[in-house]
């Protein structure tokens, strides 16, 4: 990936870097990221009198990176890693296609591992394995860009990764790779909080507002037997829901990779409780589970990289209630070089919210550009 420098004397004026670089060079400052534009020819059912357009232009930049990184005398690594996005993490205009930090978070890694601390994912994210992406800049397990319509009484999260503390402020450790395997651990007193502290965020918080405390544990393994690379993870999150809920959600989950001559065959199992799909807690009488799966297959050669993958989401709570979503996405892409492909997007969704089903159909032509 082609990376653009930057003095680091001008980022610290700019407050991204403090202080003296503790190394025997200046940390090394590098630009990079990935912008993905696609236009879609869709097809989706009415709801009501509601109809949809049947044209959409979609664009995604949720990782523009700005890191710097040095070794330092010790030989320990040291850095800092800022993650901006264009508009909001869901392509819906909510911060008006402002550029915002997504991420911010310092880290130090050596021989006794890695450590982060600031707002970023979480060890069970970071670890997990799930269906591959074979779509430039898009996939089927937490999509950048999903055509389907939303009927759902609490909403479809559409991913097997953990999403409880998200990019909120956390520490996270990894253990050093033993015989393959790695152990991750992550703390995040409450979800709120999310990059640099602002003016309104300096006092202490109170106890009960948000979900608080969140652990986080994830082991994986990697390595290859014979030609054929093997990835396996699980994890477990849990958390203390607001006074108001009277919850703990909880959150685990499970995948797997194999890859083999070209082919990787991947999938994950996820299961929540009390736990809405984006850092809600959901009170502990509703009953409420999320239970979401997802397998695919991809083949690529030289240029060219093909696959089909498949999602299936399903909310349950007391007294019967049940909503379920289906996804499948078929498609392909074509490396031009220099970090640019191009690649098609087919994608067919279907839910079924009390008694209610709604079919969306998509085709889409992308274009991927990574610097």
């Amino acid at each position: 990936m082609k990376k653009t420098l930057l003095g680091t004397t001008a980022l610290v004026s700019a407050g991204l870097i403090a202080g003296p670089a503790l190394a025997s060079d200046p940390l090394t400052v590098t630009v990079g990221g990935t912008v993905t534009a696609g236009f879609y020819v869709i097809d989706a059912d009415d709801i009501g009198a509601t109809s949809f357009n049947d044209t959409k232009v979609a664009v995604v930049a949720r990782n523009i990176d700005i890191k710097a990184e040095g070794t330092l005398d010790n030989g320990m690594v040291a850095g800092v890693l800022a993650t901006m996005s264009l508009g909001d993490d869901w392509n819906n205009n909510l911060n008006n296609n402002d550029a915002v930090f997504r991420e911010l978070f310092a880290y130090l890694e050596g021989g006794f591992g890695r450590f982060e601390i600031g707002g970023t994912d979480g060890a069970a994210f970071k670890m997990h394995y799930t269906s591959p992406w074979f779509v430039p800049g898009n996939g089927l397990d937490s999509a950048n860009i999903l055509n389907a319509t939303t009927i759902a009484t609490y909403g479809f999260r559409h991913s097997t990764f953990s999403l409880m503390a998200a990019d909120a402020n956390k520490v996270t450790y990894f253990t050093p790779r033993f015989a393959g395997f790695q152990l991750g651990l992550s703390f995040t007193p409450e979800v709120s909080f999310n990059g640099p502290n602002s003016a309104a965020n300096l006092a202490l918080s109170v106890n009960g507002a948000q979900i608080e405390e969140v652990i986080e544990v994830a082991l994986n393994y990697a390595g290859s037997f014979g030609g054929v690379d093997l990835g396996v993870d699980g994890f477990y999150v849990t958390g203390d829901g607001p006074s108001a809920t009277s919850s703990d959600p909880e959150e685990i989950g499970f995948g797997a990779n194999v890859g083999f001559a070209g082919f990787t065959l991947g999938g994950s199992w996820y299961q929540s409780e009390d736990l809405g799909p984006v850092s809600a807690a959901i009170a502990s009488t509703a009953g409420y589970e999320e239970e979401v799966w997802t397998v695919g297959l991809s083949y690529a050669t030289g240029p060219w990289t093909v696959g089909v993958a498949y999602l299936s989401d399903e909310n349950t709570s007391n007294g019967g209630f049940n909503e379920e979503l289906e996804s499948w996405q078929v498609g392909g892409g074509y490396n031009l070089g220099s970090g640019v492909d191009v690649g098609l997007d087919l994608q067919l969704t279907e839910q079924d919210v009390g008694g209610l089903s709604v079919d969306s159909q998509s085709a889409g032509l992308v274009l991927s550009v990574s610097f």
